[in-house]
């Protein structure tokens, strides 16, 4: 019994000590957090090309697309670290492209950006070899082809971190990107066109 409360003992005083250890840790972040600041990235559509859109055996979808991004970085003393950022198009929640759908990339693929700066990223899409949708999604997106506009959503999963002087805080921003690219004949196969501007993106953690 007397071996059982000894342990007990010990084991409370190792939580405690562990407690007591990481309470001003945490104290300073959030003073930190207070003093600094930090606001949430705002993102924007600079532009958008899309190439060789088709709809084939009435669901099998081609394409290639690429998007501009500018993101802002609002905060007045906080830099940020983007460790990567992963990329996904889909059409109405069907996905066209990211893992298993087709070949994604951003570029610059991490990068660090400064106090209330810019930043463009470049992301693009290559589902020439083909993906799958839903009989019905396929068919709505051929009806959009055919009317000459087609809208898309680009979804962006960043991973970050805040630098506060020698602190850094990890964060998991998603970017939600609504596309409505005016589309015609690209040179005798499917469609394309080209969106010069695009709408504020939606940004949540």
């Amino acid at each position: 019994m007397s071996c059982c409360c000894g342990s007990l003992k010990c084991c409370c005083r190792f939580f405690g000590g562990l407690l007591g250890a990481l309470f001003p840790i945490a104290v300073i972040i959030l003073i930190y957090w207070a003093i600094f600041q930090p606001h949430q990235i705002r993102a924007t559509v600079g532009s958008a090309t899309l190439t060789g859109l088709t709809v084939t055996n009435a669901s099998v979808v081609s394409y290639r697309l690429a998007v501009t991004l500018y993101i802002y970085n609002p905060s007045l003393r906080v830099g940020i670290y983007y460790d990567t950022l992963d990329a996904e198009l889909s059409y109405r929640g069907a996905s066209l492209g990211g893992p298993g759908a087709g070949a994604s990339t951003a570029s610059p693929a991490e990068f660090y950006q400064r106090r209330k700066s810019w930043e463009t990223v470049k992301v693009e899409f290559d589902g020439s070899s083909g993906g799958i949708l839903p009989g019905d999604v396929a068919a709505e997106l051929e009806k959009e082809m055919g009317r000459g506009t087609v809208s898309l959503e680009v979804t962006v999963d960043a991973r970050v971190r805040y630098r506060f002087n020698t602190i850094k805080i990890r964060q998991k921003p998603n970017l939600w990107c609504s596309l409505t690219i005016p589309v015609k004949p690209d040179q005798g196969r499917g469609v394309g066109g080209v969106l010069t501007s695009g709408d504020r993106c939606s940004v949540k953690y």
